[in-house]
C-alpha cells in the first residue's frame, strides 16, 4: 500500500535540525506507530522527494540514515524496505497513538443503563418480534431517497439544522394516521423522533420528576422502564390478564397514591401480546380524567393486524388532553428508514421540541421527505399489504409448528396482531440453561425475551423474521435442547 507520506511527515524549514534528520526521525516514529510495517516497501527516493517537496539527495540521505540505524533494509535493484527485525533501543520514540486505558478523573456510572442487548453471530437468532429485512422494498426506498437527494430544491434543506422536521412529512403522516387509526389531528400535534426510545426519553424529561409514580404492566417493556427509572420516577406494576391491564387495580392504586403516569400498550401488550378490552379502555380514560394522571399509549405494532379490525387507539377517544400517543412509522421497512413520533396537544409539543433540539438538532429532513412521498404515492400501503400476507402465513405456520413439536410443553394463544408469540411453560425449567444449550447448536436466544420468576416461566418469541425452513430448524433445536435439559437437570 502506498501512503501519502506528507500526511505523517512534516518538514520545518526554519528548524535547526537538518531536513534529512527530520524525515528520518518521523519515519522512525511512523514505524513505531505501525503506520509503516515490517517488510513494507517504501517509496523510491525520487517519489519521496516529490511528495515532501525536497531534493532527491535529501531523501537518499534519510534512507541511508535509517539503514545505518537498522530501521530499513536497502536491497539493490529491489528498493528500500522496513526492516523485518527492528532495533530494540530505549531511545526509540514512544508511539504517539498510545491512548490512556482509564480516565484520570471520576464520573457517574449508570448500572441502570447497562446495555441489555447482545449480539452473537449464530446461524439462527430469535428476537422479540422484528420484521424481516428480506421483505423490504429496497427498490422503492432507494428510488425515492435518491431522488430527494438529487433534487435541487432540497439542497437548501441540507444547509441548516432543522429539529422541526419536514412539514410535508408531518402533513402526510397526519393524513395516514387519520385514515388508518382514526386519529383526527393536525401536523402541529406531531413531533418526529428517531425511535420509540428517543420519544419516551424526551417525554420523561418533560413530564416526569424524581419521586413521581409511574404505573406499568407487571410484565412490560424493559427499555421503557429503564428510561422512566432514569428520570428518578418510582415504578409500580399492575397485573396483566387476558383482557390486558387490570384497570380495577389501577383504580385501587389511585385511591391510595398520587399517580403521575400510566404507560400502556393497549393494542398489543409487550410482552404478552394481549389487547386491552374496549370496556377497560374507556374506564382507563375515565380514571385519567378523575385522578389527573397521564396515559402514555405505546403503540409500536398497530400496522400488523391479521384476523379482525384493530380497535382504534385510546388517543382517538381522548377529549381531555390526557393521552400522549407514542408510535413508530415504517416498522416494516429497513431499520434506517424507520422513524418514531409523538402525538399530543400542541402546547406540550412546543416544550418537547426544545428537548429534541438539544439531542437531535440536525434531524433528517430528507429521509422524512422520502417517507412522505412513500405515503402520498401509496407505496407504504402496497408494501404493508404484501408483507401482511406473508406475516399472517408465518404466524399460522409458527402456531402449527409450536403445537406439533412443543404442544405438551407450552401454552400459547395465536396473536391477532404483532410479530411475536407469548409462550409459557407448563413445567418449570431453567430458561438460561436452555438458551446456553441452544447457543452450542447455533441458535441464539437473547436474555431479553426470557421471563422467569417463582410464578412464571415465559418467553416472547418473534416469528416475523423467520421463514418456514428457519422455523422448522429453530423449533427442532429447541425441542432437542429441552430433552437434553431434562437429562442434565431432571425435575
Amino acid at each position: 500500500m502506498e501512503y501519502n507520506y506528507a500526511s505523517f511527515i512534516k518538514i520545518d524549514r526554519f528548524s535547526d535540525v537538518p531536513v534529512y534528520l527530520q524525515v528520518t526521525n518521523q519515519m522512525v516514529l511512523a514505524i513505531n506507530r505501525g503506520i509503516l510495517k515490517s517488510g513494507q516497501k517504501l517509496l523510491g527516493s525520487r517519489q519521496l522527494a516529490e511528495q515532501l517537496h525536497m531534493h532527491r539527495n535529501t531523501a537518499t540521505a534519510s534512507y541511508e540514515e535509517l539503514h545505518s540505524q537498522g530501521w530499513v533494509d536497502i536491497l539493490p535493484n529491489k528498493g528500500t524496505f522496513v526492516a523485518s527485525l527492528l532495533p530494540k533501543t530505549n531511545n526509540s520514540p514512544k508511539p504517539e497513538n498510545k491512548y490512556p486505558i482509564r480516565t484520570g478523573y471520576t464520573f457517574k456510572k449508570s448500572f441502570l443503563f447497562d446495555n441489555p442487548f447482545e449480539y452473537i453471530n449464530c446461524r439462527y437468532v430469535w428476537n422479540d418480534g422484528s420484521p424481516d429485512i428480506r421483505l423490504t422494498q429496497l427498490e422503492d426506498l432507494s428510488r425515492v431517497y435518491s431522488a430527494n437527494l438529487k433534487r435541487r430544491s432540497n439542497r437548501k434543506k441540507m444547509g441548516y439544522y432543522n429539529q422541526e422536521g419536514s412539514e410535508y412529512f408531518k402533513e402526510q403522516l397526519a393524513s395516514y394516521l387519520a385514515n388508518s387509526r382514526g386519529l383526527k389531528i393536525s401536523p402541529s400535534n406531531l413531533l418526529i423522533t428517531r425511535s420509540m426510545e428517543m420519544s419516551l426519553y424526551i417525554l420523561s424529561e418533560v413530564i416526569l420528576s424524581p419521586g413521581d409514580l409511574v404505573l406499568v404492566g407487571e410484565l412490560s417493556y424493559f427499555s421503557a422502564n429503564m428510561i422512566f427509572q432514569k428520570s428518578g420516577s418510582q415504578l409500580m406494576t399492575v397485573p396483566i390478564d387476558d383482557e390486558g391491564m387490570d384497570i380495577d387495580a389501577v383504580r385501587h392504586i389511585c385511591q391510595n397514591h398520587k399517580v403521575r403516569m400510566v404507560h400502556i400498550s393497549p393494542h398489543v401488550h409487550y410482552p404478552t401480546t394481549v389487547s386491552l378490552s374496549p370496556k377497560r379502555r374507556m374506564e382507563l380514560l375515565r380514571l385519567a380524567k378523575e385522578y389527573g394522571f397521564i396515559i402514555v399509549e405505546d403503540d409500536q405494532e398497530y400496522d400488523f393486524q391479521y384476523d379482525k379490525p384493530a380497535l382504534v387507539p385510546l388517543a382517538s377517544h381522548d377529549d381531555g388532553g390526557m393521552v400522549i400517543y407514542v408510535s413508530s412509522f415504517g416498522k416494516s421497512l429497513a431499520p434506517g428508514f424507520r422513524t418514531g413520533f409523538i402525538l399530543c396537544p400542541e402546547n406540550l409539543i412546543q416544550e418537547l421540541k426544545k428537548h429534541l433540539g438539544m439531542i437531535d438538532r440536525q434531524g433528517d429532513v430528507l429521509m422524512e421527505q422520502a417517507l412522505g412521498e412513500l405515503i402520498e404515492d401509496g407505496s407504504i400501503n402496497r408494501h404493508l399489504k404484501k408483507s401482511l400476507k406473508i406475516y399472517r402465513s408465518r404466524r399460522n405456520e409458527m402456531a402449527v409448528r409450536l403445537m406439533e413439536e412443543l404442544g405438551d410443553e407450552i401454552d400459547f394463544q395465536i396473536p391477532n396482531a404483532g410479530l411475536a408469540f407469548w409462550l409459557t411453560w407448563k413445567k418449570p425449567l431453567n430458561l438460561y440453561k436452555l438458551s446456553q444449550l441452544a447457543l452450542k447448536h447455533d441458535l441464539y436466544i437473547p436474555k431479553t425475551i426470557l421471563y422467569q420468576n417463582n410464578k412464571l416461566t415465559g418467553m416472547r418469541l418473534g416469528f416475523g423474521h423467520l421463514d418456514q425452513q428457519e422455523m422448522e430448524q429453530t423449533i427442532s433445536i429447541l425441542k432437542n435442547m429441552l430433552l437434553m435439559l431434562d437429562k442434565i437437570d431432571p425435575k
